[in-house]
């Protein structure tokens, strides 16, 4: 969070303290997520905002051993769950259309092509918005639990 409010501060986006501290964006996007950040991240951090490696430190473990409920984890996996779903759904929306338009405008062929790989990835699609919404989920809480206690039995013989 710290890592952030700091760069918002300064107005820079992900990428220009991606280059100002020579980490990957990847990397920024995770630290600031609350993931786990090595002393040489937090260095090149610290370096880029002229502040100490230790508030950073501090920060980013107390962010990240935060005692969550099971509750609120289940609600932010969720929340992350719908997020990825609509995004998905976004990507697909744009790339029809693009393909559409290429289709129609630009290529002179008179066979609708980018009708396959737009029923293929819709298929996709639903499924995902199925599993999300749990309206029909195939792999389940109950099939993961399965699955764990099976692998616990396996790995106790």
């Amino acid at each position: 969070m710290l890592v952030r409010k700091l760069r918002l501060e300064r107005g820079w986006s992900q990428e220009t303290l991606a280059e100002i501290s020579d980490l990957s964006v990847r990397t920024i996007q995770r630290i600031e997520r609350g993931g786990k950040a090595s002393l040489e991240s937090l260095s090149a951090l610290a370096a880029a905002f002229d502040v100490d490696v230790a508030t950073l430190s501090t920060e980013t473990s107390m962010y990240s051993q935060r005692n969550v409920t099971e509750e609120e984890r289940e609600a932010l996996e969720y929340v992350r769950d719908i997020k990825g779903f609509y995004s998905h759904l976004v990507v697909y929306l744009v790339s029809v259309a693009a393909m559409f338009v290429a289709g129609f405008f630009f290529l002179e062929s008179d066979y609708p092509w980018y009708i396959w790989p737009a029923l293929g990835w819709g298929m996709g699609v639903v499924a995902h918005g199925l599993a999300v919404f749990e309206i029909f989920f195939l792999f389940g809480a109950d099939w993961e639990r399965r699955q764990v206690e099976k692998r616990l039995r396996r790995n106790r013989s």
